[in-house]
């Protein structure tokens, strides 16, 4: 990669993945990245739980039932936790799901940095997802993010102009 923007142009929603095995190095370099991620008041309220057994991938793979979400080789669950979350003073608004959606885009952006191919799925039963993996007290699943080499090629992305989404004031 030339540039950050040469990465985030590179990162797309992978939803084909070979069988290859990620290698735990890669792996490693992905969560350090998340750990490394911003939050408020750097309470870094997350959990990033791992999952690579088939057992495991098989009783998540309930929560959201897409085809393609089975060939993933490994998913990794972004956990928020409210009890460690900062709240901010004067309305209460509770930065937890703000903090872990910035720890899974670096989560993204540092698979797509290492050939690897990602996904956030945010459409999936949390209450389901909470019971397989055994969550407890203020501890909820924010984004399951499957984690493989890609088996298909981006396509184009469609997003809005700079003039429909800044103002300057």
């Amino acid at each position: 990669m030339k540039s950050f923007l040469d990465l985030v142009e590179a990162r797309y929603s992978s939803r084909s993945y070979s069988d290859r095995k990620v290698e735990s190095e890669k792996i490693d370099y992905i969560l350090e990245c998340a750990r490394l991620s911003p939050s408020a008041v750097n309470f870094q309220p997350w959990r990033f739980l791992i999952v690579e057994s088939e057992q495991k991938r098989q009783l998540l793979q309930g929560c959201y039932k897409r085809e393609w979400l089975r060939e993933a080789p490994l998913y990794i669950v972004v956990c928020a936790d409210k009890a460690q979350s900062w709240k901010r003073r004067l309305d209460g608004h509770d930065h937890a799901d703000i903090d872990a959606a910035i720890a899974t885009e670096h989560i993204c952006l540092a698979a797509t940095e290492q050939g690897l191919g990602s996904c956030w799925v945010c459409n999936f039963d949390a209450d389901l997802c909470s019971e397989v993996l055994d969550l407890e007290g203020e501890l909820y699943p924010v984004a399951i993010v499957p984690i493989g080499y890609p088996a298909d090629e981006p396509t184009e992305k469609k997003r809005k102009s700079l003039d429909e989404i800044v103002s300057r004031l």
